[in-house]
């Protein structure tokens, strides 16, 4: 190639490179993504004011807040204060308020490590009134339950998105704990109101054990996992018979749990998972035998053995049921396992829209969104998005102007559901720092994800894109879906490289992608727009 050539060949190339930076953004995908931003703001907005709502009603002696705010006012419970509700406190802060987060969050997590830990680290039910334990000796059926729903529902999704954490510190020593205590939980069917309590703590411990698995490494996580499988896999308990089969929660956790021993062992010891295979795929086809109504949603709980069904209630845990369907469809590609949600998704937008899930309680719409929107993830579906979003704007109507939604510990669940909602709708990516007049919105464009951003006062700060967490944070091998995980959307790669294009030339260019995970720094004009596209 003569230098003539050679020149001509460079100006073509650099024409190419910046010409991106010139690009003209198609202004309804520019106006979707806005939209999409304003919808993560509410969502945002809502999970804060939630936050704020709570701590004005804490304890003053010891700055942890209770069960609920009229008849549990006197007590924090480990399964319902810490699990359901001051978790997703910590999480809000973590996302909108690192003051906050790193500091009366911080606060409370040692004050609930000092003061309610009973039986070495794990903890019991605390009253205000007695600044001690409620009862005068503890119940060690109870301190387990506790411990487990702590464990499964508050701190494993702090692990799943936050990663190393002091609260992963506090389940760790409450998971070594433990094994002195509880190895499995045999038909203990009645605790309190629990109806299938061996069910909920075994399922919550299969789901802790496995990911801790995945998380450290360590083989003993795994061993114990397998023990509470072989129980329920070959034949001591076999729940395709059960009288009872619970498949809404407090109950229906046991189906996730195996499902995720089932992925697991897949992968580390197929021996095993081959004699899971079958009575695994036996409970499964019996659910969809008799656990389903015509519109292909589950009742709240069915006799097994003869395929009555005892509670006719619908459960709002729909979709934590057919995430373990779903599961096992992407180790076996047992194509009915996934036909069975998929078929349901068009009665599920045209039947159950202000459904009365759970009667007036927000609880039922958050976890049934949850579902939806963990499933969206894997299988998008115009049916499912369209009743996502009619059914988000029934749940956000349900706060009061306070932040308080039903004034107990189920509040929780509205946060988790609405960050949920929020990372969707800017595809996992944050700003820091936070602030309720900044918009961030994406949509996914073809093979770009598209941002906007604005603010109505100048804001300087970081846009940050979210990781490969399944990896990351838990150790992974593939990202199945599980009860209470956090979806990814876009996520960056450390190893590869990405192309942006922006209405700011400061911006556009290439980027490694362990550069990107650093975040980008982003000033924002005060009404003006700011767009960038990622490739």
């Amino acid at each position: 190639m003569d230098s003539k050539a050679v020149l001509l060949f460079i100006a073509c190339l650099f024409a190419g490179l910046t010409s991106g930076a010139q690009q003209k953004f198609d202004p309804k995908h520019v106006e979707i993504a806005l939209a999409n931003g304003q919808q993560a703001n509410e969502g945002f907005a809502r999970s804060l004011l939630f936050v704020n709502g709570w701590l004005k009603h804490t304890d003053p002696a010891t700055g942890l807040i209770p069960t609920n705010l009229d008849r549990a006012k006197d007590i924090w419970e480990p399964h319902n204060s810490a699990a359901d509700n001051w978790a997703f406190m910590v999480l809000t802060s973590y996302l909108l308020d690192k003051g906050l987060y790193n500091g009366k969050m911080l606060e409370m997590l040692n004050t609930e490590r000092k003061l309610t830990s009973r039986v070495k680290s794990l903890p019991d039910t605390w009253s205000f009134s007695k600044q001690g334990f409620k009862t005068d000796k503890p119940d060690m059926n109870w301190v387990i339950f506790g411990t487990a729903e702590y464990m499964k529902d508050g701190i494993l999704p702090l692990c799943e998105y936050i990663g190393n954490s002091p609260w992963k510190d506090r389940m760790m020593e409450m998971l070594a704990d433990m094994p002195e205590y509880y190895t499995i939980f045999k038909e203990i069917d009645q605790l309190g109101g629990y109806k299938v309590a061996s069910e909920e703590v075994n399922g919550d411990m299969l789901q802790t054990l496995v990911r801790t698995y995945w998380m450290t490494g360590q083989q003993k996580y795994l061993d114990w996992a397998t023990l509470i499988g072989d129980y329920y896999m070959l034949g001591e308990r076999d729940l395709s018979t059960l009288k009872y089969l619970r498949l809404r929660d407090h109950g229906c956790e046991i189906i996730g749990g195996l499902s995720e021993l089932y992925v697991t062992l897949s992968f580390v010891n197929p021996g095993k998972k081959k004699s899971y295979q079958e009575p695994l795929h036996r409970l499964l086809d019996r659910v969809l035998e008799v656990g389903r109504n015509p519109d292909g949603l589950f009742y709240n709980g069915v006799n097994a053995a003869t395929g009555e069904v005892v509670d006719k209630g619908v459960s709002d845990n729909w979709g934590y049921v057919y995430d373990a369907f779903y599961a096992v469809y992407l180790i076996d590609h047992t194509e009915k396992y996934r036909s069975a949600f998929r078929s349901m998704l068009k009665n599920l937008n045209e039947k159950y829209r202000n459904f009365a899930w759970e009667g007036k309680s927000h609880d039922g719409y958050a976890d049934a969104i949850e579902g939806g929107i963990n499933l969206f993830n894997r299988e998008s579906n115009e049916d499912l998005k369209a009743w996502i979003e009619s059914e988000m704007q029934v749940m956000f109507k349900m706060q009061q102007p306070d932040g308080i939604i039903g004034a107990w510990h189920g509040d929780g669940n509205f946060a988790r559901t609405a960050i949920m909602y929020s990372l969707w709708k800017t595809m996992g990516a944050t700003l820091q720092p936070w602030r309720s007049d900044v918009v961030l919105g994406a949509e996914k464009v073809g093979e770009e994800t598209l941002f906007v951003l604005t603010a109505e006062k100048e804001w300087n700060g970081t846009l940050l894109f979210d990781a490969q967490r399944h990896k990351t944070n838990m150790g992974l091998p593939i990202d199945y879906p599980r009860i209470n995980q956090f979806p990814e959307w876009l996520t960056v790669q450390p190893d590869k490289q990405y192309h942006i294009t922006s209405s700011s030339k400061n911006i556009s260019g290439k980027y490694d992608g362990a550069e990107l995970l650093e975040g980008l720094p982003i000033k924002l004009k005060a009404g003006k727009k700011l767009i960038l596209s990622i490739r």
